[in-house]
């Protein structure tokens, strides 16, 4: 792997050059009106460039490297206890909780530094207090509103709309004539439609939802289904023994149905013949064709395949690019429509996401959680025309048309977009450095599995997995590590940002080796 020769690229830019000229000036104008402050003044606001992430920041965040695991300030002597559920005391941390955070660190309530290697469990793809979305405050400052509602999309949420659609088709920035094809397209597989909502869940809800319409009716306005009187079968992954738990697509109960949750409620939907779910084997295109010949013929009809491309709760195992083209192409033949969850994916590919680097076509898009940085819960569903089959409130759009959460996607869009190069670059170091430890420490690792920033390190040995991420999070390093998956080899699981340095990397991967050299030692010692 050469040296790193790319830079991370720092716009400068103002709500007119994000939002346009006659949108700001219609927004000055109206506060104007209502709070009799100077236009002009609030122009100057509008025009006022925000350097996304600037040389000094970058150069800062590398020099506070050595101060990671250290106390640096005096914390809290006497934390709140919070008034929490048994479940989520028993898993606190109360001590790396923030006081502050900046980039990929956080300072906790016990006064040390953490790294942020995991992205705040997904949610923070351009670390803490990013630059950018001062442009929020702006926006805030010319009483532009977050509130608004199903019947009242503004201006910023539209645009999301139409960012979206094009960068999920691939459509060059200024493509208009493409642009239009694709937004007013009625092709099968043509992604064009945004619903808007506050979570993943919801995001992936809707889409079952749009599948499930297909064989119920949504309520008493609507006609006869198209597969009126069929059993309903979702396809998810299966894990290692042909359960359920390798998948997962939310907290709604729908969603927990398909990873194997409420099963006595399960039971009955599928005794009656209701509602089915059916897991096929990872990577194993023969399974995935005996089951579709099974439930896609008499009484059964896949109703759909939920899929993410990296499973991130199930030891980050990666779907191949061979084994998820053939699936898809069986789909695309039977009139099957594919959700590709990329929740967990999405802003981490250079190309915003992993299923256009694999050249596939889904029906739905589920995204969120990285693209608002973590300054909102929004999250989108992006589908076809022909897969636009619900009303507003079969969807449940409510309360998901927010305007400055609109705007924190467009920012980190625009950021993303901008370094495309450096996210692969650093990405591919990364993974390469890990896959290294493969090779030396074979005794330990059994596989890499992952993607780029989210490597997994795959462990012969549940304990010496839990070692290895105690000895990392004893140095402030956050690194998940999952031994509790049925028949799912141990695994240690990270996810660095995007902002990360080649310095902040090297540091991480030393930190790693030298968890494995402990382990390794310990091991041949006994």
């Amino acid at each position: 792997m050469t040296e790193e020769k790319r830079s991370l690229i720092s716009s400068k830019l103002s709500l007119v050059d994000m939002l346009g000229e006659e949108y700001l000036k219609a927004v000055c104008e109206a506060k104007a009106f209502l709070t009799g402050e100077n236009q002009e003044k609030l122009w100057n606001i509008a025009q006022s460039k925000v350097d996304f992430f600037p040389p000094m920041l970058v150069d800062s965040l590398d020099e506070r490297i050595k101060y990671i695991g250290k106390t640096v300030v005096g914390g809290l002597e006497s934390p709140t206890k919070g008034a929490s559920t048994g479940a989520f005391n028993k898993a606190a941390n109360s001590a790396s909780a923030p006081l502050s955070a900046l980039g990929f660190y956080r300072i906790g309530e016990d006064g040390k530094v953490y790294l942020t290697s995991k992205s705040e469990h997904y949610h923070t793809p351009l670390g803490h207090d990013f630059p950018g979305y001062n442009l929020v405050d702006n926006a805030r400052a010319l009483g532009i509103p977050n509130a608004t509602h199903n019947n009242t999309r503004g201006t910023i949420t539209r645009q999301l709309e139409i960012e979206l659609v094009r960068v999920t088709n691939g459509i060059k920035k200024d493509d208009d004539e493409a642009l239009q094809q694709v937004l007013t397209s009625t092709e099968s597989h043509v992604l064009n439609r945004v619903i808007n909502l506050e979570t993943g869940s919801l995001a992936v809800e809707a889409a079952l939802k749009m599948m499930l319409a297909r064989f119920y009716r949504l309520d008493n306005t609507y006609s006869k289904p198209e597969y009126e009187g069929k059993v309903p079968v979702f396809f998810v992954m299966a894990d290692n023994i042909g359960g359920k738990e390798a998948n997962y697509h939310g907290t709604t109960v729908l969603t927990q149905l398909l990873r194997g949750m409420w099963p006595e409620f399960y039971d009955a939907l599928e005794q009656n013949d209701i509602f089915r779910v059916q897991p096929v084997m990872i990577n194993n295109i023969e399974d995935f064709q005996s089951k579709i010949e099974k439930f896609d013929n008499g009484k059964y009809r896949v109703a759909g395949f939920f899929h993410e491309i990296v499973l991130m709760n199930y030891g980050g195992i990666k779907l191949t690019k061979d084994y998820l083209t053939k699936a898809y192409e069986i789909c695309h033949k039977r009139d099957i429509p594919v959700l590709v969850d990329e929740i967990q994916s999405c802003l981490w590919s250079p190309e915003f996401f992993l299923f256009k680097e694999y050249g596939l076509k889904p029906d739905f898009v589920s995204i969120g959680k990285g693209f608002p940085g973590g300054q909102y819960p929004a999250s989108r569903v992006i589908t076809t025309a022909k897969m636009d089959n619900l009303n507003l409130f079969g969807a449940l759009v409510t309360n998901g048309q927010e305007e400055l959460a609109a705007l924190t996607y467009l920012i980190t869009m625009r950021f993303a977009e901008d370094n495309r190069e450096y996210t692969y670059e650093l990405g591919e170091y990364y993974e390469s450095k890990i896959r290294d430890f493969q090779n030396n420490f074979k005794t330990i690792i059994d596989n890499v599995e992952g993607s780029r920033h989210m490597t997994t390190i795959i462990f012969k040995d549940a304990e010496e997995a839990i070692v290895f991420a105690k000895e990392l999070s004893s140095q402030s390093i956050d690194v998940s590590v999952q031994t509790y998956k049925a028949n799912c080899a141990p695994a240690a699981l990270t996810k660095i940002p995007l902002i990360s340095s080649r310095k902040m990397v090297d540091f991480m991967i030393e930190k790693m080796r030298k968890a494995l050299e402990k382990i390794s030692i310990e091991k041949s010692n006994k």
